[in-house]
């Protein structure tokens, strides 16, 4: 077997200038970024300092390329970082510089001599109605190229909501029949990293561990890392308070809107959408779709399209313990804030009328006694 004479990602990192405090500092960073606690900077440092970089082939397919937008704008760490010194992008459609029979060379050599060894990212569905022939690339078919791919891979991730549950080009009716990457391929490792686009330090974190630990995250059941989708958008929306109050946004342009009160009423997908955006925000952390006005659409559950207009809530959803809805929640919220108002007002005037007694009483007892020393 040929050695494996790639330098290690710390080599690379040298190379480039980076200084050992720098690569210590991305180490600490990346452990973060997992939710892993402090003790496993050790274990991801020694990770990187003697892991070679990872092959990577990246294919498109039925998408609009959104996940590669996104993913070249993460922040933390920055994406060069990710390709040119922690990955080895061989193959992309997108981002190479190579073009035609240059290109798929490239793929090739990479697939043959890393067989087993390399990462398979996809973006996009494949549409696998009338052979195939909507997705075609070089001549073949979009399932062709998958199918061949997948046979030597490490493990296969799906970006996005395309690649995860086929997304717009899957809602009905489906003319092209596109199909999600996890129904084509079986024998190798899947991961899920649905969204319209997936949040970029999402996409780097995913990557980042197959890194460090050399085997994919912890998944869901539905097959999306744990770290980034175990909580709901309701959970960690910062509009949350506002929906346990029962107050709620009930026209985009009223004076609820203004005072960004919960977008629930209008169509907001949060409480059945599991998804970061609530703490790890696009465009540098700057904002996510709840923070700028606009409800969640729960562009990383599947079937989201067809899961009713976008600007109409769900019917009921589970929230305080019992199922209930925001109707209800409002009306018991004001309920109970005029029991709270009546009670209040109840104990006020009894504390009121009980110092009112005393200090009539204590006005009393000083007429007595002056009248007393008057009369003697």
């Amino acid at each position: 077997m040929e050695q494996d004479i790639r330098p290690t990602i710390w080599e690379q990192a040298q190379a480039k200038g980076v200084t050992r405090r720098d690569f210590l500092s991305a180490c600490a960073w990346m452990t973060a970024l997992l939710g892993l606690p402090a003790s496993a900077v050790s274990q991801i440092t020694k990770a990187l300092e003697t892991k070679p970089r990872l092959p990577v082939v990246w294919f498109h397919f039925q998408e609009c390329t959104c996940c590669s937008e996104s993913f070249i704008r993460s922040s933390h760490p920055q994406v060069a970082d990710i390709i040119l010194d922690k990955i080895s992008l061989d193959y992309t459609e997108t981002l190479q510089a190579a073009a035609g029979k240059q290109a798929e060379e490239a793929l090739h050599e990479t697939m043959t001599k890393h067989k087993g060894n390399y990462l398979m990212l996809v973006e996009g569905s494949v549409p696998t109605a009338d052979g195939g022939i909507y997705c075609c690339i070089g001549g073949r078919t979009a399932l062709d190229i998958l199918t061949e791919a997948a046979a030597g891979a490490k493990a296969v991730v799906c970006w996005g909501s395309c690649a995860s549950n086929g997304c717009v080009q899957a809602a009905n009716p489906n003319p092209t029949r596109a199909t999600p990457i996890h129904e084509l391929l079986t024998g190798v490792p899947i991961i899920k990293v649905p969204g319209c686009p997936p949040i970029a330090e999402v996409m780097t974190g995913t990557i980042v561990h197959l890194l460090a630990f050399d085997r994919i995250p912890q998944l869901d059941g539905l097959g999306r890392p744990k770290a980034f989708y175990s909580r709901r958008v309701h959970d960690t929306c910062y509009r949350r308070p506002n929906y346990d109050a029962g107050l709620f946004v009930n026209s985009f342009d009223d004076e609820n809107a203004r005072r960004g009160y919960c977008l629930y009423k209008m169509g907001c997908r949060g409480p059945v959408t599991y998804n970061a955006c609530g703490v790890t925000r696009w465009n540098n952390g700057v904002s996510f779709p709840i923070q700028s006005g606009h409800g969640c659409i729960g562009c990383s559950e599947a079937h989201f399209w067809d899961n009713g207009p976008f600007y109409q809530h769900l019917p009921s959803f589970p929230g305080f313990g019992i199922e209930t809805t925001a109707d209800k929640v409002g009306v018991a919220a004001g309920a109970a804030t005029l029991v709270g108002v009546a009670a209040h007002a109840v104990v006020t005037n009894v504390r009121k009328r009980h110092l009112i007694k005393e200090e009539m009483e204590a006005s009393e007892d000083v007429k007595d006694a002056r009248a007393e020393q008057g009369g003697e």
